[in-house]
């Protein structure tokens, strides 16, 4: 019976990390249909950002509701994992509490010190679910959030809820057969099968293990396809995340240097080739770090709540931005594998994102200064908005208005250089 029950715990183990594998490497592949960027300069910077901000939980707390709450969670899924570890080698191994005899009764103390954590988990996903359907905050049911975002957020937090809820059954069952360990939590509720049969209180205990291992493989191959993905993308989106100020706008060095061929050849550097193109077309226009922001966007909204041109009305919302980036990403990275003769199938991310939520940005950088994982939707936003005007010549009137002011006299106004200190000579002295 023992070896039958490794023999389908191992099978379901590999089963789980095989698809796990594959669906990693589909995202994977998708993320590298953009361009190719160098972000591995200055790895110090990159690892103390990435410690601040992902593993530290840097920038939740701005929020503070929702930032303890993302921490207990968060603490919760990384400690309560030591406990998983015991239960993948008592599965592997056809053990039971394969750590209980070394740890004796620190033992009790690290099973409590989890179940405690559990109920924190428990509490904080019960009060995660009332946020967003009793209270109902504006920025959880925002257009883009109908639907899908919406199942999905619920979906997890109702599995976390139940995985807790397994850990504490199969401890309260474990901890009235053993009597070898006092959990502070389960064995409060173990008053509830005190008058169940060893046999009974044993197949509790097993269905609950069995429930709660099998729930995390099934969990593990949720991710890929939830925006829960961030558990994991969150610490690469920081670690490549760029070192410069978050408000600087990066420049074609292309055109950059065709300026310098005109003006300064001197300056100009003959190595670099034309552009193929100018902006982003679609998700292949972008860099690659822009798709994998996209894949690591938490739905929190903190982006689109804190857009100025979103809470005056405007169709724009940064958060739906990177949605459809994440959207088109997949579906044309399905489409290629699908066809791998053909490199797009006729679409591009301008069919998912209009023109006026493009032409709403007033560049201010306030969705990037709130994102809680460094994602830049400005840098998507400034390369769609490049295609439009540079390629396509779809620039609203009053922007076409300007450019050619700029062209002809050298800035935004309608006056000759020699003619714009005229103001000045009326002025008293």
């Amino acid at each position: 019976m023992f070896i039958w029950s490794q023999i389908i715990f191992i099978l379901c183990f590999l089963l789980a990390i095989f698809f796990f594998v594959r669906n990693v490497g589909r995202i994977r592949k998708n993320i590298s249909l953009g361009q190719d960027i160098n972000r591995s300069d200055n790895k110090k910077a990159r690892w103390k950002q990435m410690g601040r901000v992902a593993l530290g939980q840097g920038k939740m707390t701005t929020r503070p509701i929702a930032g303890i709450l993302h921490i207990v969670i968060y603490a919760g899924f990384i400690l309560i994992n030591i406990e998983v570890l015991e239960i993948l080698l008592d599965g592997f191994f056809g053990t039971h509490r394969l750590f209980l005899p070394y740890l004796g009764q620190f033992y009790g103390v690290l099973i409590g010190f989890f179940e405690v954590l559990a109920l924190l988990v428990f509490v904080a996903c019960i009060l995660f679910l009332t946020r967003r359907f009793v209270s109902k905050i504006s920025r959880f049911h925002s257009a883009e959030m109908k639907g899908w975002p919406t199942k999905d957020a619920s979906y997890i937090l109702l599995i976390e809820i139940v995985l807790m809820v397994a850990l504490i059954t199969m401890n309260a069952s474990d901890h009235i057969l053993l009597h070898h360990f006092n959990p502070p939590i389960s064995s409060r509720i173990s008053v509830l099968f005190a008058n169940l049969s060893s046999a009974d209180l044993a197949l509790i205990e097993r269905t609950a293990w069995w429930f709660h291992i099998v729930g995390i493989f099934a969990f593990l191959n949720y991710l890929p396809f939830s925006k829960h993905f961030h558990i994991i993308m969150a610490f690469p989106n920081t670690w490549y995340a760029s070192l410069e100020s978050s408000g600087k706008i990066g420049h074609m060095e292309s055109i950059d240097n065709e300026v310098k061929m005109m003006f300064a050849p001197e300056q100009a550097n003959p190595n670099i080739a034309p552009p193929e193109s100018f902006g982003a077309k679609d998700v292949n226009n972008l860099a690659w770090t822009s798709i994998m922001g996209a894949y690591a966007c938490t739905e929190c909204g903190r982006c689109t709540d804190s857009c100025p041109q979103n809470q005056t009305g405007k169709k724009l919302s940064p958060r739906k931005i990177m949605m459809d980036v994440r959207d088109r990403a997949e579906e044309l990275g399905t489409f290629q594998r699908q066809n791998p003769e053909k490199e797009n199938d006729g679409k591009s991310l301008h069919d998912y994102i209009s023109q006026e939520e493009l032409m709403a940005c007033n560049t201010c950088n306030a969705c990037v200064e709130a994102c809680p994982v460094l994602i830049n939707p400005l840098e998507i936003i400034v390369e769609m908005r490049r295609f439009k005007i540079m390629e396509a010549s779809q620039a609203p009137s009053e922007w076409n208005g300007m450019f050619s002011n700029i062209e002809n006299n050298g800035a935004p106004w309608q006056f000759s250089p020699a003619d714009r200190d005229q103001w000045t000579k009326d002025l008293e002295e």
